[in-house]
């Protein structure tokens, strides 16, 4: 996990950091997955497909260049487009997104207030257990993520930078 250990974190925030890496760990296939607060900002980040080249497998594709801060941005990006696009046909608000691509997949799901949680997965994941597993990450975050939390994983990851 990029953010910090949980040394000097609230509960609150160790219980996020846990959720993040049950994802992780619960589904096959994920090469990143970020927290992305409203203003566009990396809260919390995980990098299976960085910690697995520390022992590379053949063959395995890799993520974006910096695939978890890259993986921030390009969430964010979406998330901006969406809402944008919701808005213009009258869509209400957007729940999540998926773009399915040759060489892997970008989800992103709306956490609360505008943050948002993104996932970069293998071309061969299943979909529908990315999908599942984010939604119980939000459903178990969504109520968690307060404005000061968000400030508390943000001075976190800067703390660690």
């Amino acid at each position: 996990m990029t953010a910090t250990g949980t040394f000097g974190l609230s509960r609150e925030a160790r219980n996020l950091q846990w959720l993040l890496g049950n994802l992780v760990e619960e589904v096959p296939g994920l090469r990143s997955v970020a927290v992305v607060s409203s203003d566009g900002l990396l809260l919390l980040s995980s990098d299976p497909a960085a910690q697995a080249a520390a022992t590379p497998a053949e063959g395995r594709s890799k993520g974006p260049r910096g695939s978890s801060a890259d993986l921030a941005t390009i969430v964010s990006g979406i998330g901006s487009l969406t809402v944008g696009a919701a808005r213009l046909m009258d869509g209400g608000g957007v729940k999540q997104t998926m773009v399915a691509m040759e060489e892997g997949s970008v989800f992103v799901m709306s956490i609360s207030d505008g943050s948002l949680l993104g996932v970069h997965a293998e071309p061969d994941c299943d979909m529908s257990v990315v999908a599942y597993h984010m939604a119980l990450f939000v459903g178990r975050a969504g109520h968690v993520l307060t404005p000061e939390l968000r400030s508390e994983l943000r001075k976190s990851l800067e703390s660690t930078q």
